[in-house]
């Protein structure tokens, strides 16, 4: 079974509980906020993360946060302390699609993950039973994890074809490598970053996982014809006017 829920407690009699009482979850375990970063910093393809807030390390605020500068639109449901609805808002603040208090009502807890669930997968749009929605799975799957190392091998497995067959497919069906593809979507997360005041081109590169800014600025400069530089002028340009 595919591991699509992440489950981050520290409580291991509770995750033991949880999983036994949603068998027909494929849940993958995290002991700790640090253990979860270190899953999510790899290819996954985790849907849902199901958070406790009081761990020892890093919080389940603080990891919150973590996690939604890491991935771009996770689902996210925080498990708090009966009636702690300060840390449920702060939560919700932070980005979290929904909170579960302990102990969990377990019908109210099936129909909330149902519906994160059900809505992810109609937005991702997943039928894995024609060759057009592996690829499309394929192409999220590469969205998803842009700024990480992903290669062939991760996405043919993901989607139960062999990395030739997918590699040949894919050209086929988009008019790009998949490597080529993968560059573009780092590309498009790069301008998305540098856009954004808080960031410079040597953080931009550093947190897309360039060994400096100059092989950055050499990719960035391949695909979209301009410098980082350029591209920022550009934007700073047209938001003025």
């Amino acid at each position: 079974m595919l591991k699509n829920v992440l489950l981050v407690d520290d409580d291991k009699l509770f995750r033991e509980e949880f999983i036994e009482c949603f068998e027909g979850l494929g849940i993958l375990e995290a002991s700790s906020g640090e253990e979860a970063l270190a899953i999510l910093s790899k290819p996954n393809d985790i849907d849902l993360v199901i958070l406790d807030v009081n761990m020892s390390g890093i919080d389940g605020i603080e990891t919150l946060k973590k996690i939604n500068k890491m991935i771009p639109k996770p689902s996210i449901i925080i498990l708090t302390g009966y009636s702690s609805t300060d840390v449920a808002i702060e939560a919700l603040r932070g980005h979290a699609d929904d909170y579960i208090e302990k102990p969990c009502d377990l019908d109210k807890t099936r129909e909330i993950i149902k519906n994160i669930l059900d809505k992810r997968r109609v937005d991702e749009k997943v039928i894995t039973s024609r060759l057009e929605a592996k690829i499309e799975k394929v192409k999220y799957f590469l969205e998803r994890n842009c700024s990480k190392r992903v290669r062939l091998e991760d996405a043919a497995a993901l989607v139960f074809l062999s990395p030739k067959y997918l590699s040949r497919v894919f050209k086929q069906h988009t008019g790009m490598d998949f490597t080529d593809y993968r560059l573009l979507k780092k590309i498009d997360l790069a301008k998305e970053f540098l856009m954004k005041p808080s960031y410079n081109i040597n953080q931009v590169a550093d947190k897309l996982g360039y060994q400096n800014s100059e092989s950055f600025t050499r990719q960035f400069k391949k695909f979209t014809k301009r410098t980082p530089t350029q591209f920022c002028c550009e934007m700073a340009k047209k938001i003025k006017i």
